[in-house]
């Protein structure tokens, strides 16, 4: 079976061997096609029947462990490993979602978030600006500072407050947020998602020969690259985020409220993207996103106050008993029950205190490896074992390794380390500022622990499904040339490095098999696959870094430039990441209109992919066709 690319004259075609995928030919393909299984399930349910996520993840859950246990010949065990390792994930993404509620509900009982929203409606009410300034500006910020989702879980509560409707704040939060992923956590995608996979097997030797100090230099020049698409694409989606807004919440369908907002929306596009771009250049990985959000929101802000760039009208959504029902879920926009109890008084600094403490201790804990080692640190947790189940850690994580006596399948959760612990801590710190009486703290509380068992249910199934998938098969590389001339992945069974291709590896081998040169133009796709799948542009950078890389040497273009776009594409994935979606939902009451997010979601990321791909092949075969010395498979 051929895998990647036949590319240009003189380079060697990228084939796996017979025994690397189980199954020739026919059986092969029916190899290919039931990979694709789960991933339709989902596909067909959540967004052609508009099934909520709690139904429709379960079946797909169970398509995926029945063609691993059938198709690829998995052990039930090995299945149920794996399905556990999704229970831990959907853990801590819950627990990020848990501590966003806490303290969404904490801030309403005290009367903050109405302060936070008058506000905002002091700059402008209307609701055109408000996306740029939450959708964009604070969504970006947060999600340099944080990642895991975290943007949505905390800006669709605010827009939510505000009077809009939840899912048109779920549709603008995540929007807005997307030219910031690959940066997400202070760099994470980068730092571990690329450093770390290039620097094993072949990939250090071919980068040095290529000029690069090592896999660091490397993956900076990479995320550079992927910061100079992010800013010739993304600095439209202000404008894409509004425009999505007012078309699908507005009166009518129409993209007439937009114009009005073009030049902001313009002017707050590129104010972000060229200190972004500029930091990935010139900086470092870690900050992009934090500086572009900075610099860009405090001019955009700027010039509104100085009465710039005002639109000359005020656009609002139509009055609240025109709404279609699936607009809004549990929790009523706006209105007595978004203001909470406060009496209007407090100043608005004090209101915005906990989220102001969130951020710094985000990117605190982020940014300063004298306590962001300690907090997730193994290490300083006890240890202890249970025979055939495995080891567990506890204290700052929460870990389980060698899962039912599997070494190669763990799972953790940090306790401290993710944003869920701060979120928590914030809406403790708020009891405290805001002076909150017993009754209101349990309010809160029961309100926002109500909201968590449906996306529960449906995380767990949406995860477990994911690491079902991913470990039908742990690891697809490259091993040097066969006798034949041909580049081989070797079974372990042979006793060699390589494993056979998961699910989602064969679906990735199977498109770049097929495009051929062509290839470029589609790259970043191959990681929104795996973010959409996995809800993790890191993720999707550790499994198909080494992928794309050899998929550039065999077309002999700059592998920096498909690794870039690479990059890119784990940022668009998160439009339509299943569990990205099921956490933002849930924060603002609307559990099982996943399939319509995802619906609506699929405009920007075809406008995205559409032109970054464009770039790709621009850059790929026009431009920079120099970038990097091809070097050949010794």
């Amino acid at each position: 079976m051929m895998v990647g690319v036949a590319g240009a004259v003189g380079t060697v075609p990228l084939q796996l061997q017979e025994s690397a995928i189980p199954g020739a030919g026919e059986a092969g393909a029916l190899q290919l096609l039931l990979a694709a299984v789960p991933l339709l399930i989902t596909a067909v349910l959540l967004v052609g029947f508009l099934w909520p996520a709690t139904r429709a993840m379960p079946i797909a859950w169970a398509a995926a462990v029945a063609i691993g246990f059938l198709i690829w010949g998995v052990p039930i065990q090995w299945l149920a490993a794996s399905s556990i390792v999704g229970v831990m994930t959907a853990l801590e993404i819950l627990f990020i979602v848990a501590g966003a509620l806490i303290l969404l509900y904490t801030m309403l009982q005290a009367g903050a978030l109405g302060r936070i929203n008058s506000g905002f409606a002091s700059i402008s009410e209307d609701r055109r600006v408000q996306i740029v300034l939450l959708g964009f500006f604070l969504a970006t910020f947060i999600e340099g500072a944080a990642g895991f989702g975290t943007p949505a879980a905390v800006v669709a509560p605010l827009l939510l407050g505000l009077g809009f409707p939840a899912l048109a704040a779920v549709i603008a939060a995540i929007i807005g947020h997307v030219i910031a992923v690959t940066y997400g956590a202070v760099g994470t995608p980068i730092i571990v998602g690329l450093e770390a996979p290039m620097s094993e097997g072949r990939y250090p030797a071919a980068i040095a020969e290529g000029g690069f100090s090592g896999p660091s230099e490397y993956a900076i020049e990479v995320a550079a690259w992927a910061a100079t698409y992010h800013a010739l694409v993304g600095f439209m989606m202000p404008l894409f985020a509004v425009a999505m807004v007012t078309y699908f919440f507005g009166e009518e369908r129409s993209l007439e409220p937009t114009k009005e907002v073009v030049p902001l929306c313009l002017v707050a596009g590129i104010s972000f993207a060229i200190p972004y771009w500029a930091a990935a250049w010139f900086l470092t990985a870690e900050f992009p996103s934090l500086i572009g959000s900075m610099v860009g929101g405090a001019v955009t802000v700027g010039l509104l106050r100085a009465g710039y760039l005002v639109p000359d009208t005020e656009w609002t959504f139509p009055d609240r008993d025109r709404w279609s029902d699936h607009w809004v879920g549990d929790i009523e926009p706006g209105g007595e029950a978004m203001q909470g109890s406060g009496d209007g008084t407090m100043p608005l600094w004090k209101a915005w205190s906990p989220y102001l403490l969130l951020v710094v201790l985000l990117v605190i804990t982020r940014a300063v490896d004298a306590i962001s080692g300690p907090i997730g640190n193994p290490n300083n947790a006890v240890e202890f074992a249970i025979s055939g189940l495995g080891t567990f850690q506890l204290g700052v994580v929460l870990n389980w390794n060698g899962i039912l006596g599997y070494e190669q399948l763990s799972g953790g959760i940090g306790l401290v380390s993710v944003p869920g612990f701060w979120l928590l801590v914030s809406a403790l710190a708020a009891i405290g500022i805001f002076g909150m009486s017993g009754d209101q703290v349990k309010a809160a509380w029961a309100e926002a622990g109500q909201k968590l068992v449906s996306p529960f249910i449906a995380l767990v199934f949406v995860i477990a499904m994911v690491q079902v998938m991913l470990n039908t098969g742990t690891f697809y590389g490259i091993e040097g040339i066969n006798a034949s001339g041909a580049v081989e992945v070797l079974s372990q069974r042979d006793g060699n490095l390589w494993r056979n291709a998961n699910m989602i590896e064969v679906l990735a081998v199977a498109t770049a098999e097929t495009l051929a040169n062509a290839y470029p133009a589609f790259a970043s796709l191959i990681g929104a696959l795996g973010a959409a799948m996995t809800g993790s542009n890191t993720v999707s950078n550790l499994t198909f870094a080494q992928f794309q890389f050899t998929a550039a040497q065999q077309i002999g273009v700059p592998t920096q430039l498909i690794v870039g776009a690479q990059a890119v594409g784990g940022a668009i994935g998160n439009l339509i990441a299943i569990h990205n979606i099921v956490a933002a939902v849930a924060t603002v009451g609307l559990v099982g209109q996943e399939g319509r997010v995802m619906r609506l979601n699929l405009i920007p990321v075809a406008y995205y992919a559409f032109f970054v791909g464009v770039i790709t092949m621009l850059f790929s075969f026009v431009l920079f066709t120099d970038l990097f010395v091809i070097l050949p498979f010794v």
